[in-house]
């Protein structure tokens, strides 16, 4: 069966490896020169590293950094703050199945599009860059380019972000992703200092030392809806920030990962906080500023044989930094779901499985990633939890995201479908 896949992201370079390895063929089309990646950070939690490292990615080679764990600041003292311990991650290192790794996206890109597109099991997934998707046709399926070339395949995969076009092919109306209402964080900037900087002035080296300095630190205004996450990637050479606020200001909805502002902006905005810690933000040389964008969870993800993916289906605000979590598991069921599959009439019924998989579980982390760890999570919640207990502190929260095995869901669900079915051989590397 041959896929098409808009989207070399995390997602679409996540399903074409798991596609490929479920033996089908897979070209997937960016829009991007795949030339100039994020320079950003995240996080990868065992939720996926549990598939990952199977796979053959490998966390030292790729230079993850490995998190023992958690701490939640104060803006003003710098001190934790009472009432909010830290979570440990090496202590339930064990129970999850894996640390939980920070990675620069870049190296989390790069280890991606090797296993995709590199020797192994499975037919290597073509990549063709600077090729912008105009269209789709869920009935066909196709895609139309941005020069007028219509692509057509088996199934169609629209793995193309927060703005995708594919959510109206799909629902037959727009559903664009909004800036969140009432008072919840609107605005994002990321930036990026080396380690080297901030030890060799005496002003900030503290921030390389004390708790969570080699984890991840939350400092939380409570009042003003700020809070600034910090944590280290690429081998703990760089330090990532995100800078979390409400802006009454913000009007635009388009998310523009390269839009650059001046870090007097950020100092501005974050004066109410510790000098000190200012002092590390000024060392920042370039800042990117977006929008943080919401569409609450939809109805239904495919149409025929066309299916979101990723941002496409359940963009979420980065509280819990799951989202490109979730994306990953969506493209490791995906390509699992449609093993077997021989012929076309049989796609929209694995496109049902691969809903009935993931869309409660997405949409979950969806819905809770609009709060903050020490915030109550929504009345809407139980809906899409199955049956399981609302999260009720920031460990339990923690726990519904890094304890789930999307593996082991899926081959429940297709051998309750066909209990002949079976992973495919050679899906993971043999240890």
């Amino acid at each position: 069966m041959h896929v098409v896949i808009a989207g070399a992201g995390i997602t679409g370079l996540t399903a074409g490896i798991s596609l490929r390895r479920s033996g089908h063929t897979v070209t997937i089309y960016e829009r991007s020169s795949l030339t100039n990646e994020v320079g950003a950070a995240l996080s990868v939690p065992p939720n996926v590293m549990r598939f990952l490292k199977p796979w053959g990615l490998d966390p030292a080679a790729a230079r993850f950094v490995r998190s023992p764990g958690l701490h939640f600041m104060s803006h003003e003292t710098l001190e934790p703050i009472p009432g909010l311990p830290p979570v440990s991650y090496e202590q339930h290192t064990e129970k999850w199945g894996s640390p939980v790794y920070f990675a620069h996206r870049v190296d989390l890109h790069e280890a991606l599009k090797r296993l995709a597109t590199g020797e192994g099991v499975g037919v290597p997934v073509v990549l063709h860059a600077r090729a912008e998707v105009k269209s789709y046709s869920p009935e066909t399926p196709s895609l139309t380019l941005a020069d007028g070339a219509v692509v057509e395949a088996d199934l169609i995969v629209a793995a193309d972000g927060v703005h995708s076009i594919g959510v109206a092919s799909i629902l037959g109306h727009a559903n664009p992703a909004q800036i969140p209402g009432g008072n919840k964080v609107n605005l994002s900037y990321r930036f990026l200092i080396p380690k080297a900087d901030v030890e060799a002035d005496p002003k900030t080296a503290f921030f390389t030392t004390g708790p969570g300095a080699i984890g991840g630190r939350v400092y939380i205004d409570h009042p003003g809806k700020k809070r600034m996450v910090s944590y280290p990637c690429r081998d703990y050479t760089i330090l990532n920030f995100v800078a979390l606020i409400r802006d009454e200001n913000v009007t635009s909805t388009r998310e523009d990962w390269l839009a650059p502002v001046d870090k007097s902006e950020v100092l501005e905005k974050y004066s109410n906080f510790n000098p000190q810690l200012l002092a590390v933000v000024n060392k920042a040389t370039e800042v990117k500023r977006w929008p943080l964008l919401y569409r609450a969870p939809i109805s239904t993800w495919h149409k025929g044989r066309f299916v979101l993916a990723g941002d496409a289906a359940h963009p979420m605000l980065p509280h819990h930094a799951q989202g490109g979590a979730q994306g990953m598991e969506d493209g490791l069921a995906l390509g699992l779901v449609l093993h077997g599959v021989t012929e076309v009439s049989q796609i929209e019924a694995r496109l049902e499985l691969f809903e009935k998989i993931r869309r409660n579980r997405a949409s979950a982390i969806q819905v809770m990633s609009n709060f903050g760890f020490e915030e109550k999570m929504p009345d809407e919640l139980p809906e899409f939890l199955e049956g399981q207990p609302v999260p009720a502190s920031p460990s339990a929260i923690l726990e519904y995201g890094y304890m789930h095995d999307v593996v082991k869901r899926t081959v429940q669900t297709m051998t309750e479908f066909d209990p002949a079915w079976s992973l495919p051989e050679g899906f993971f590397n043999k240890t």
